[in-house]
């Protein structure tokens, strides 16, 4: 017996590997990946250039404000690396706005800003150019020039440089909780991890529409083209269904290594063409993401819940792979099947868009009830444990709940899967499937 299952897994990944589809779609998978971890070298091959600092001459009329204007955008102009550097170079202008103007014949980049007196508003600005500016560009320059107005108001208020620094200095703020269990760097930890957590469980849960789709795919195949007949000659239905199942986790677990190399190997190339622009910025800010949870109280039980939380997908994976090949063993078509796995991508979904807005739900109890749903739980519950609304014990009992649907999948599961697999009549489908899971009770 173990001889025919391991026969049939290799066949069952053979299909699934060995084919033009599997290949066109991970080398695009691969470009895509690659692409965007090198997207600034890219568009700098195409014509473009991050390097290029944005002349800015400023005509001040005023004789006061320009120092104002070059000290506010310098510090909002941030650019890839997430340094406060910014991508322009302010220059003082000291002719009058005519000269200026031919600056932009000579060079059609230069952005020309003159700011004068204004005896009602105090100053007024206008902003030169050959063509339109970035919309983040022209929103950097206008807060700069706002600013630049708000702070010659309070100059002319006769307030000292040094109350000024003290109106502009943040203030500091003490953070007390009572609730001794809770510490104030966990808000600041549930706020990283509510952004950033469901991009995280994101390959999940496509993994996991692939793998329903290629096990239905696969079993709807056999059965249309009359081989299920053959191979179930030679096979008891059980092997054929585990064969069906190990296959399709194993080719979730290659595709998933596979994901995770081309993620290395775009940062590979970006090293190499020697792109480490936006890959110190991007450190930084994980860096200073990974320091703020291992930190915070979660930080402590990272051993226990990265552990908890690969055990409840490895056993989701296994109830996808259970149920699409039961659906799909009911099935007569193509068609048929595409119709049956939609309620399961629609609980999936419900399950992704929850745990993105799992922290708009604190304390709701119909959130924590859909945190143990079968299916849902794998990308839920890991949400709601990272914000502290789960604790270890609600993830334990979460687990359970998913080795029980397991359970009962491969138990009813298999006895509807015995009577689908030879049966080519689309009436009576589930009435059928129900009256086969009822069987030898």
């Amino acid at each position: 017996m173990r001889s025919k299952l391991n026969y049939l897994i290799g066949i069952s990944l053979k299909r699934k590997i060995k084919t033009k589809w599997f290949l066109f779609a991970n080398i695009i998978i691969a470009i895509i990946i690659v692409g965007v971890i090198n997207i600034d070298s890219i568009i700098t091959f195409f014509g473009g250039d991050f390097e290029n600092v944005q002349k800015i001459y400023v005509v001040d009329d005023t004789t006061r404000s320009f120092d104002l204007f070059n000290e506010q955008l310098s510090s909002s102009a941030i650019d890839l690396t997430g340094n406060n550097e910014g991508n322009f170079e302010i220059i003082n202008y000291d002719k009058d706005i005519e000269e200026a103007k031919k600056l932009i014949e000579d060079d059609k980049d230069i952005i020309v800003i003159q700011i004068e007196n204004d005896d009602e508003n105090t100053v007024k600005a206008k902003i030169i150019t050959e063509s339109l500016i970035d919309t983040i560009d022209y929103q950097l320059i206008v807060n700069a020039l706002t600013n630049t107005k708000v702070s010659l108001n309070i100059l002319d208020s006769d307030i000292s440089v040094e109350e000024l620094n003290q109106i502009y200095e943040p203030i500091e703020i003490e953070r007390e909780i009572l609730n001794e269990d809770e510490k104030s760097d966990d808000e600041n930890t549930n706020m990283i991890m509510t952004t950033v957590f469901p991009v995280i469980i994101l390959p999940f849960f496509m993994l996991s529409l692939f793998l329903v789709q290629m096990i239905g795919a696969e079993v709807n195949d056999e059965k249309t083209t009359r081989g299920m007949e053959i191979i179930i000659s030679n096979v008891s239905p059980k092997t054929h269904f585990a064969s069906k199942v190990i296959a399709g986790n194993l080719f979730v677990l290659i595709q998933g290594i596979l994901l995770i190399s081309f993620t290395f190997i775009g940062f590979l190339i970006r090293k190499l063409i020697g792109g480490n622009s936006i890959v110190n910025g991007l450190g930084t800010e994980v860096g200073s993401i990974i320091n703020d949870i291992m930190n915070s109280s979660i930080g402590n039980q990272l051993i226990y819940i990265i552990p908890l939380i690969l055990l409840l997908m490895i056993l989701t994976f296994i109830a996808y792979s259970l149920l699409a090949g039961i659906l799909a063993s009911m099935t007569t078509n193509t068609e048929d099947f595409q119709q049956l796995q939609t309620p399961i991508m629609v609980i999936s979904l419900v399950g992704y868009y929850l745990a993105m807005m799992s922290s708009v739900f604190d304390g709701a109890l119909f959130i924590k009830v859909f945190a143990f749903v079968p299916f849902i739980s794998a990308i839920l519950s890991p949400s709601l444990l990272i914000l502290g609304q789960f604790g270890i014990f609600e993830m334990i009992i979460a687990i359970l709940i998913m080795v029980l649907a397991n359970y009962l999948l491969i138990k009813y599961g298999m006895r509807i899967y015995k009577v689908g697999i030879l049966n080519y009549s689309s009436k009576g489908l589930w009435k059928k499937m129900f009256k086969a899971a009822k069987k030898n009770d």
